[in-house]
């Protein structure tokens, strides 16, 4: 019986590659998605590989260090890992159905019995003692088992690119507060040159006046522009504050705990060599986004099959042994034996409409799924592509303020020092420095805006996943 029972065993695990539902296959995308970017051709960007580190392209160790802390100790990365560990322990729940089930019973009881139930000699109250060991095995026949951990295994694959896709963001988000900080801090300290350029010239307004060399009004027209400028600084302050809060948590910190060094960090960083952007076949493999969606669609194509396998019967082969002791005496051979050998047939049948209603509803989650990929396919490109038009532009409209700026500044300097020879008068004066602070901080925020679309260029193009 033992012999006949392994040889059924074998004989129906050798069935099992049959797997009811389609197969999956990789959803094919645009011809064109793996082409060179249109971006691509500015010379701010280079069609060298992209860089996983790219932070590092800042050669700021003061941003490394934020970053590993960042990947180490940020609560949304360690929620991401939580949920993939989740997923593979599902994956490895999902394996076990390969391997028989076994369940070890053991039920001590004491109790009395009837005097008609109870052999001459014997108590009529005692100890029972039962034991016993069943033992199941699905035979997939159809591939449910199959399926199911192709699914749990799909699940997991998803699982680990979102997770991947959160340290993406994770490290942009910080290199972007960082970026912020150090820029606010630019910031602030342009406006407060502006302030301190405008209180020279009102100092030699207010001395002009005390000579009588020019009227009262040009002196209060000057004040008023000083304190216009030195109002801008508590918001800059504040901005700077807030970019510095947002960074302690995204590395794990209290605002309290973060290091003195990067609250007085104060130089933006910057890149000095064309940014590596690859193509669009890289691209794609790159972004985790991408990678997810091909799993959600590869486990929702698998329990199309499990759905299917459903209409078919399921068939489950089992064992018992067990004994009886009475009176606490030798458990294991004191007590008659019992066993049994059989297979377990199950099968909703003729009444499938259910199934086939599950079956319908798999079929439609495969659709959104590979609907949903083909979106995410497009969106990167697009996400992409946008990022590369906004740096572009941003270092164009940079180069254009700092010339600007430049300008602004020289014919300042002119006017000032016209007004002291009197050659001019001081409305003249006041428009020069108007204009000159307000290109100022034109340019430092131009800087900012350079600085944001870098960071947000390298997080299209799904760098930062890996080790740090």
């Amino acid at each position: 019986m033992t012999k006949q029972l392994l040889a059924l065993l074998l004989g129906a695990s050798a069935l099992t590659a049959c797997a009811a539902g389609p197969d999956f296959k990789a959803p094919a995308t645009p011809a064109t998605a793996a082409a060179p970017f249109i971006g691509a051709a500015s010379p701010a960007v280079a069609q060298a590989p992209a860089d996983d580190h790219w932070w590092r392209l800042y050669n700021d160790p003061l941003l490394d260090g934020l970053v590993k802390d960042a990947m180490t100790a940020n609560t949304d990365i360690r929620v991401a890992v939580a949920r993939l560990e989740r997923a593979r322990a599902q994956l490895r729940g999902a394996r076990s159905d390969r391997l028989p089930s076994t369940t070890l019973s053991g039920s001590p009881s004491y109790g009395r019995v009837s005097q008609a139930q109870t052999l001459p000699g014997m108590d009529r109250e005692n100890w029972t003692v039962d034991m016993g060991l069943d033992v199941a095995y699905e035979v997939d026949l159809f591939g449910r088992v199959k399926r199911s951990i192709e699914a749990a295994r799909g699940d997991a694959g998803a699982a680990a690119g979102d997770a991947d896709a959160v340290r993406v963001a994770v490290v942009a988000d910080t290199v972007r507060a960082y970026v912020d900080a150090t820029a606010s801090a630019q910031r602030i300290a342009v406006a407060q040159q502006t302030v301190d350029l405008l209180d020279q010239s009102l100092r030699i307004s207010q001395a002009r006046f005390d000579v009588g060399r020019s009227d009262r009004l040009d002196v209060i027209r000057i004040t008023s522009l000083r304190d216009q400028q030195k109002a801008l600084i508590p918001s800059l302050v504040a901005d700077r504050n807030a970019a510095l809060f947002r960074l302690a948590t995204l590395t794990g910190r209290t605002p309290q705990d973060l290091p003195a060094t990067v609250r007085d960090a104060k130089v933006t960083p910057d890149l000095s060599q064309p940014i590596p952007v690859g193509d669009g076949q890289a691209l794609l493999a790159r972004r985790p986004d991408v990678r997810a969606a091909e799993q959600r669609l590869a486990a929702d194509t698998a329990r199309i099959g499990v759905a299917t396998a459903a209409l078919y019967p399921r068939i489950t082969l089992g064992g018992s042994i067990g004994t009886t002791a009475i009176g606490g005496g030798n458990i294991f051979g004191g007590g008659p034996l019992n066993w049994l050998l059989g297979p377990l047939i199950s099968w909703a049948f003729p009444n499938q409409e259910a199934n086939r209603a599950r079956i319908a509803a798999a079929r439609a989650d495969g659709d959104a799924a590979l609907a949903t990929f083909d979106g995410t396919v497009l969106r990167a490109l697009e996400e992409t592509e946008t990022a590369l038009s906004t740096y572009a532009n941003a270092l164009q409209r940079r180069a254009s303020l700092q010339t600007a700026r430049d300008e602004a500044a020289r014919a300042a300097r002119i006017s000032t020092a016209r007004q002291r020879e009197g050659q001019i008068d001081f409305l003249t004066v006041l428009d020069a420095l108007r204009t000159q602070a307000a290109a100022e901080a034109d340019l430092a925020s131009a800087d900012r805006a350079v600085a944001f679309a870098q960071v947000d260029l390298f997080r299209a193009l799904g760098g930062g996943w890996t080790d740090v």
